[in-house]
């Protein structure tokens, strides 16, 4: 299982400085091409990314991925189908005596496009609609907390310094000594236990409750420790010391002149760790401590489906593909936002 804590762990691998030097990395590819010559440098970073094909393709993918799982119901809709009817055992004539689908390729007919659910008889093309809205909400949310935390906490320990900095640093160091997956097994009981008592039915939203809790709390160091090292250099450069002249106090100089030179990392590492939380959000699904029925899921679908793996193939290389295709694709978007960012990085 791939682990939340992003792709970059090492203080060294800081990506910008400040806006002079973001300024200087732009500009110093400008003359090689007239088209870039007279551009800001966000226009420049656009058109970078533009000229990478790899990119563009990558993000045409994840954008499609993103569209479908908002319009989950809409498809739904128009495609007759919901993801918690067994219409397998609703019709005798759809699943065989031991519930494998009747028809060839796992039941796939026009009626079923990518045919059946073993067992429940559950249509498998809306199963994945609604798995891909369910991984990339979950995934979506953890990426917006841990880039709350690892924002506030990393800016925190880098300006302040001191006791502060000692602090959390320690508080990373520790979080990041748990090996992470057992961490994460363990821990969701424990989280699913404080938030309903057990005489308690347990509600849908817990499961989606709980997996973001867990995985939020496991994924934040690795931004911080990148956005500490980052405004320790930060802090020292002339134009935080001539607003600290000016009587500027200390928010104004986090949010006024520190954060503005801290995007590229903040979005460049949110960008590489969002698909490390949609296969860590499949993997806990995938040993039955993540997202429970009926809630659909891409690890849940894919655990099931090793169960038909040598009758019904049809049922694991669907969901298995979708997972494939989008986490590499984010991946390869996320190199081409950090190349757009800074071209100079991998030279």
């Amino acid at each position: 299982m791939t682990t939340p804590t992003g792709a970059t762990t090492d203080d060294d691998s800081v990506l910008v400085g400040s806006t002079s030097d973001l300024a200087a990395n732009t500009s110093a590819d400008a003359p090689s091409d007239p088209g870039f010559r007279g551009l800001s440098p966000g226009k420049l970073m656009w058109r970078r990314f533009m000229r990478d094909r790899t990119g563009v393709v990558s993000g045409v993918i994840v954008l499609t991925f993103v569209v479908v799982a908002l319009l989950a119901p809409v498809i739904s809709m128009v495609y007759g189908k919901d993801p918690v009817t067994h219409y397998g055992q609703n019709a005798p004539d759809l699943l065989t005596d031991s519930g494998l689908p009747m028809g060839p390729n796992g039941g796939m007919s026009g009626d079923f496009w990518f045919g059946l659910e073993p067992g429940l008889g559950r249509d498998l093309f809306i199963l994945l609609i609604y798995g891909i809205r369910t991984s990339l909400l979950i995934a979506f949310a953890v990426s917006l907390l841990t880039t709350v935390i690892g924002v506030a906490l990393g800016i925190a320990a880098g300006y302040l310094g001191g006791k502060t900095d000692y602090l959390i640093g320690r508080v990373i160091d520790i979080l990041m000594s748990f090996p992470s997956q057992i961490f994460l097994i363990a821990t969701m009981p424990v989280v699913t236990g404080l938030l309903v008592a057990n005489n308690e039915a347990q509600p849908t939203w817990l499961s989606f409750t709980a997996v973001t809790i867990v995985l939020s709390l496991l994924g934040w160091m690795s931004l911080a420790r990148i956005l500490r090292a980052t405004t320790l250099s930060l802090r020292e450069r002339e134009f935080v010391e001539a607003a600290k002249v000016t009587g500027a106090s200390p928010a104004r100089i986090i949010f006024k002149e520190l954060l503005p030179n801290l995007w590229t990392p903040i979005l460049v590492q949110s960008t590489l760790a969002l698909p490390a939380f949609v296969t860590a959000e499949a993997g806990l699904s995938y040993l039955g401590v993540g997202v429970t029925e009926p809630t659909p899921d891409w690890g849940r679908m894919i655990a099931d489906a090793a169960q038909y793996l040598r009758t019904d193939i049809t049922f694991l290389i669907f969901p298995g593909l979708a997972m494939v295709l989008f986490v590499l694709a984010f991946n390869l978007l996320g190199d081409s936002v950090r190349d757009a960012f800074d071209p100079k990085a991998n030279r």
